[in-house]
């Protein structure tokens, strides 16, 4: 990969196991968006159900 380091390639690698981890509190989809939140926040949303956390 040009540019890029073993340890950023964890950190990447690291940060997309704990998204696939991540399921909706309210159904329990792992149908999960991570978007902007109104304070430049990280917020969640599940695109089965519309249930919206942070």
């Amino acid at each position: 990969m040009p540019g890029g380091s073993i340890e950023e390639d964890e950190d990447l690698l690291a940060a997309a196991e704990a998204d696939a981890r991540l399921s909706c509190p309210s159904c329990g989809s792992a149908h999960v968006a991570q978007v902007l939140g109104d304070n430049g926040g990280i917020s969640y949303v599940c695109t089965a159900c519309g249930h919206s956390w942070s």
